[in-house]
């Protein structure tokens, strides 16, 4: 079993944070605060075994497990990370025998935690792991914090090699002609055994993106603009080149800002054509643009209610083979009748289980990797094979939720106080009548995101512990389109805080919150909207739990100052009065209500500044406050123990605060 070298990144060694004394959490904190069991998962081209990568019990650590599929052996972990600071996220088989994988890593550099990330490469059971990532020397004149990624398996060719993007910087040297001078983002075949290197497209300043048509033919580059300064710009320039090669043509101009543009995801080699999303009518869907010249247009899938915001794709060459969106529930759409028909037969065989998904296919197609999951099931890998026509499981994700009953979830709508219908979802206690119960609202982070219908282990743990919880799909989540969006959560900050107090009120008035016993509950933006919905109205929440909160709309922006992406989120947060007046900690002396705030001191998202400021804030107006720190862990507070915890004394402060 190789266990992964910090030498990955400049040689520094790390030691792990002792964590501090906590009582014992719940048995049931500590099941439904486990990780996930498989963070990715990926299946061998000849179909014969499966590349698991694997949260261990300990800390934020990881493992890749590797077994074969015909059950002759159980998996063997081949490859190990700590998770302080490294972790393996995700693998891709590069052959039947052969391995490569993405491992990220937080390192201090000028007093900052920044992210790492770096490819490494291994055979099946675990031997000769060599860095894939180009090495950058001392001389660097900047950070190379991404060590690039695979874009194309090269699924036809059977040497092992893969074509990958490289980060070249800029090096300065005394007295020598030796420093590198170009810059900028190029890719390059690498020979994932020996090394060798053989240069595919040269760096370009700007590059962001490039797009193979998943047979060694780089067919698609996006460039992003940058200011006089260096700050990037909401604007992709995307170029394509003709199918037998040829000079760089213009495809698009995608602005993230304007919903303006053709933004490509992937290149179907056969049809010479890109597939991408596009706003269509105020909404976002899924077309396809030839690439032979003509740059003819197709809308292949498009809603009047939704955005389609998923590509589904299959196999070692990623063949776009539908798309996917979430109205109540989400819903696939195949561009093959024949996957169509599998899918839904799988669906039925599957019963309760409208969530199949895709997750990796055989060379040939006839083995296929699924994971299946509902709102009462965390999901289940799966292995279909189309030969023999039989379906089996290889892994369960939460484990530990066996032994607990889990509760249904219920897509409902509640009325704004402008008359506009909210969707939401609403998750009972198991066996409850739904009437008179304790209720926890609980706002969803982003803002640019949504939920969606399914497990959420956040939300079945306070239902298991007695709470009615309702999850709104407020005004500035995206996934609706562009006018339910708005200016988004910050900028539009009373539209969606208004939309999440008035579900705290429909909870009430629909008698499933008893009454004073009605909280708010939040992660990220989420936490935002905990504190902000008591700016809004004092009255209404009688406890707040705020996770990673963003607590100051100036704080969050000044956190990108020296990144390159501070322009953009400088525009997305504006300028105006909103920015005080949406800011928690510059109006804490309105929050009356008892606020517990949890935050990871490694958060690289929302710096763990802004829940001590908000902290101090509360304190100095009187108001009671507690943070609790966990040490040495980031925005997702992806460790067992750490989660167990909050939940744990999330349950108990709310039972306090609710006179429970």
């Amino acid at each position: 079993m190789s266990r992964v070298s910090y030498g990955l990144v400049a040689g520094l060694a790390f030691s792990a944070l002792a964590p501090a004394v906590q009582a014992e959490p719940s048995a049931a904190a500590k099941a439904f605060g486990a990780r996930e069991r498989v963070v990715d998962a990926s299946m061998s081209p000849d179909g014969k075994s499966v590349a698991l990568v694997q949260a261990l019990a300990n800390g934020q650590a990881t493992a890749l497990f590797v077994a074969p599929l015909d059950g002759s052996s159980q998996p063997k972990p081949i490859l190990t990370s700590s998770g302080n600071p490294d972790r393996v996220t995700d693998c891709g088989w590069v052959s039947n025998t052969r391995l490569a994988c993405n491992i990220y890593m937080l390192l201090v550099r000028d007093a900052r935690k920044l992210g790492f990330s770096r490819l490494a490469a291994l055979n099946a059971d675990g031997s000769k792991v060599v860095e894939l990532s180009a090495r950058t020397r001392n001389f660097a004149w900047s950070y190379q914090q991404s060590g690039g990624g695979v874009i194309d398996w090269l699924a036809d060719d059977a040497s092992g090699a893969v074509l990958m993007t490289r980060n070249y910087a800029e090096e300065g040297t005394t007295g020598t002609l030796l420093g590198n001078q170009r810059e900028g983002v190029g890719v390059e075949r690498v020979d994932s055994t020996t090394l060798a290197r053989t240069p595919v497209e040269p760096p370009r300043g700007d590059a962001v993106e490039f797009i193979s048509d998943q047979h060694g033919a780089v067919r698609i580059v996006g460039q992003q603009p940058r200011t006089n300064v260096g700050y990037s710009t909401a604007r992709v320039n995307y170029s394509y080149r003709p199918a037998g090669g040829g000079a760089w043509t213009a495809l698009s101009t995608y602005d993230d800002d304007a919903h303006t543009g053709f933004a490509p995801v992937a290149v179907d080699r056969d049809l010479n054509a890109a597939y991408g999303y596009e706003w269509v009518n105020g909404r976002q869907a899924v077309v396809r643009v030839s690439l032979d010249g003509t740059l003819k247009r197709e809308v292949l899938l498009a809603r009047d209610d939704v955005d389609v915001d998923r590509l589904i794709r299959i196999g070692r060459d990623r063949r776009v083979v539908g798309a996917s969106y979430a109205t109540e529930k989400r819903q696939a759409v195949f561009f093959d009748p024949a996957l169509q028909g599998l899918a839904n037969a799988l669906s039925k065989a599957l019963p309760g289980h409208p969530g199949v998904h895709f997750v990796d296919a055989s060379q040939d197609g006839a083995r296929l990797l699924l994971w299946a999951g509902s709102d009462v099931d965390p999901g289940r890998y799966y292995l279909f094979d189309k030969t023999a026509k039989k379906l089996s499981e290889v892994m369960p994700d939460r484990p530990e939720l066996d032994a607990f009953k889990l509760s249904p979830v219920q897509p409902v709508s509640y009325k704004a106080a402008d008359g506009t219908m909210v969707p939401a979802y609403l998750t009972l206690p198991p066996g409850s009548d739904g009437k008179n119960l304790p209720a926890i609202v609980l706002p969803h982070g982003g803002p640019s995101s949504r939920d969606e219908w399914g497990f959420d282990w956040l939300a079945q743990f306070f239902a298991h512990q007695g709470y009615a919880v309702l999850q709104p799909n407020y005004r500035g989540s995206s996934g609706y389109g562009e006018a339910w969006f708005q200016k988004n959560g910050f900028q539009s900050w009373k539209t969606a805080i208004g939309d999440v107090n008035d579900a705290g009120r429909w909870l009430t008035a629909q008698g499933i919150a008893a009454p004073g016993k009605l909280a708010i509950v939040g992660w990220s933006y989420g936490g935002y909207a905990a504190l902000q919905s008591s700016v809004l109205d004092p009255d209404l929440f009688k406890a707040i739990v705020a996770v990673a909160p963003v607590t100051d709309l100036d704080a969050l922006r000044e956190e990108r100052r020296v990144f390159t992406d501070y322009k953009i989120t400088d525009a997305f947060i504006g300028r105006g009065s909103h920015v005080k007046e949406g800011s928690p900690a510059q109006n804490a002396d309105r929050i009356k209500a008892p606020v517990l705030m949890f935050h990871g001191d490694d958060d690289s998202n929302v710096r763990i500044g802004e829940s001590r400021l908000m902290l101090s804030r509360l304190k100095a107006a009187g108001r009671k406050a507690e943070l609790v720190e966990f040490p040495g862990l980031d925005h997702q507070l992806n460790d067992a123990a750490a989660r167990a915890t909050l939940l744990d004394r999330a349950d108990a402060f709310l039972k306090a605060a609710l006179g429970l």
